[in-house]
C-alpha cells in the first residue's frame, strides 16, 4: 500500500492520523535571494521508521520525487541541484539541501517518513500534518 496526500488539500489518506503527527519538518516557510542556498530539516518519532522521501511541487507542474535517505545514506534523483544528510531514523534528522536558487526551484517541498521492507516493498508513507515548506524569493 502507498499513501500519499494531496498537497492542496493538506489532509493524510489514511485512517487516523496520528503517525502524520509524528512526522516535524522545518522551516514552514523560507525567503531567500536568487542563486542562494536553502535547507529544509525533516525528523520523525515513528518506531521502525528508516526512510525519508522528499518531493517537490512547483505551480502548475506535478509533484516532483527529489530522492530519498535509508538510514544514514542518501539517494538524491539524477541530474537535480539536490543533497540530503543525516538519518533517516526515529529521533533523527534528515535534510535536503538546494544550491543556486532560481526560477525553477520556486516550489512547494516537503518530507515523507516510510519504512523499509523487503516482503512489503509498497509499505505505507506518511507526510507532517501541516503545510509544507514554501519557497519564496526577494527581489
Amino acid at each position: 500500500m502507498f499513501l500519499l496526500c494531496c498537497i492542496s488539500l493538506q489532509t493524510i489518506l489514511v485512517s487516523g492520523s496520528s503517525l502524520s503527527d509524528q512526522i516535524v519538518q522545518t522551516p514552514v516557510e523560507m525567503f531567500e535571494s536568487l542563486g542562494k542556498t536553502f535547507t529544509i530539516s525533516c525528523s520523525h518519532s515513528i518506531q521502525s521508521y528508516d526512510q525519508i522521501l522528499w518531493y517537490k511541487q512547483s505551480e502548475g507542474h506535478e509533484m516532483q520525487f527529489l530522492g530519498y535517505m535509508y538510514g544514514t545514506s542518501a539517494f538524491p534523483e539524477k541530474g537535480l541541484n539536490v543533497t540530503m544528510d543525516g538519518n533517516a531514523n526515529k529521533g533523527q534528522t534528515c535534510t535536503l539541501t538546494i544550491k543556486g536558487l532560481n526560477v525553477k526551484t520556486r516550489a512547494v517541498y516537503f518530507c515523507a517518513a516510510r519504512y523499509h521492507s523487503a516482503a512489503y516493498p509498497c509499505s505505507s508513507v506518511h507526510k507532517p500534518p501541516h503545510i509544507p515548506v514554501q519557497l519564496y524569493y526577494l527581489l
